[in-house]
């Protein structure tokens, strides 16, 4: 299947499942996750109108960013280990993976001498899987209020990552376990500004988490494919 082809694929999948939530489609945007594919198929990405780029390692991403950084917007999915905030900070417009306290002071420092404000997901471990990253529910409140104070840190919404499942329909408590969560943040009124976003939902259960309110799905292999990269 070209990609053309897949995206027009997913878009109606996309647009059956607001449908079913009642949801306008335009509140689901998608991110094009291409940490598999090589720079030119990053490219054709870019050269058919995804504008959301998704990479969770900047060890393979760099060569990616330095040659179509200006074309997208650029979102930070993986694990970032502190040492890396250097590499990330200013070219990533979100980081989808802050989990710890260590990693907020550090993106804190970097934007802070940069002069911009970082938008950030923090992650929540909702299934409780040990192979999971992320804070546990009970961790959430407290952590959210502490790095609302940041000043050059902007919380956008909340990030998890269901476990995979032959039957998507199993992950629904895990995305319905997040709705929930940011709904209580915002009902605590624990940040500046209420958080909107909700990013959860990949290949295998995208149409789930949008029935469960994700506002950003990370689409991999059914949207751009999968190859390794020959270098």
């Amino acid at each position: 299947m070209s990609l053309e082809a897949r995206i027009q694929h997913v878009k109606e999948r996309i647009e059956a499942a607001c449908q079913r939530a009642g949801r306008a489609k335009e509140d689901v945007r998608v991110i094009a996750v291409t940490k598999y594919v090589s720079l030119e198929a990053t490219e054709s990405v870019l050269d058919h109108g995804l504008v959301h780029i998704g990479e969770n390692r900047w060890q393979n991403a760099e060569h990616k960013w330095n040659a179509l950084g200006n074309r997208g917007v650029w979102h930070f999915i993986g694990h970032l280990q502190t040492n890396k905030v250097k590499d990330v900070i200013g070219k990533f417009e979100y980081i989808h993976s802050l989990d710890r306290m260590s990693l907020a002071e550090e993106l804190e420092k970097k934007a802070a001498l940069l002069d911009l404000r970082q938008k950030v997901f923090v992650q929540v471990n909702v299934s409780g899987e040990e192979s999971k990253y992320g804070l546990s529910p009970e961790q959430l409140p407290s952590f959210i209020k502490k790095i609302s104070n940041f000043p050059h840190i902007d919380i956008v919404g909340l990030m998890t990552m269901a476990p995979f499942e032959g039957n998507p329909e199993e992950t629904r408590p895990v995305f319905k376990g997040l709705r929930e969560l940011r709904d209580e943040i915002n009902a605590q009124g624990l940040t500046r500004e209420p958080l909107k976003h909700l990013s959860m939902g990949m290949s295998n259960d995208f149409e789930v988490a949008i029935e469960e309110g994700a506002t950003w799905v990370r689409l991999g292999s059914i949207l751009v494919g999968k190859e390794e990269e020959s270098r």
